[in-house]
């Protein structure tokens, strides 16, 4: 019987660049930066599988970004970003927007211009309802987008 290994997107970003298979350049990036813990990859994937995401993201960030700063609350305690579940597609858009404000305003918070997400759906979402919150200039960035443009060729 064939044995097959399975990684996450963190597990096999933290071996390409732990290993030098991949090298990323910090100055591509100067503005404020800060990070979103998602839901099903922090939370829930704690309380289901003994292990959510944290360490891991906040990892491969700072190997791509010098000036980044957490949110707080954060991992455990993080707020939802009121994307969860496809509500992008529900047609409940006000109460998506609604409850995007407390992520909003932890994002305020920090003075960040980019934030970095792992999740399609917080990108989605987060994309979306910025400019609703006077954000239109913050920067909604998936962490494997944010290490391929930090890639060394």
């Amino acid at each position: 019987m064939e044995k097959f290994n399975f990684v996450t997107i963190f597990d096999l970003l933290m071996d390409y660049i732990k290993s030098g298979r991949i090298r990323l350049d910090k100055n591509r990036f100067t503005q404020p930066t800060t990070y979103h813990d998602p839901c099903n990859y922090g939370r829930k994937a704690q309380m289901r599988f003994g292990h959510g995401f944290f360490e891991e993201p906040r990892w491969i960030l700072s190997q791509c970004v010098d000036d980044w700063k957490e949110l707080h609350p954060t991992r455990m305690h993080q707020v939802c970003c009121g994307g969860g579940g496809g509500t992008l597609t529900t047609g409940y858009n006000d109460e998506r927007v609604f409850y995007g404000r407390k992520k909003m305003d932890q994002i305020k918070r920090t003075g960040a211009q980019m934030l970095v997400v792992p999740c399609h759906s917080c990108h989605g979402q987060l994309n979306n309802i910025k400019e609703h919150y006077d954000m239109a200039d913050l920067e909604v960035k998936y962490l494997w987008e944010l290490v391929a443009d930090c890639l060394i060729l």
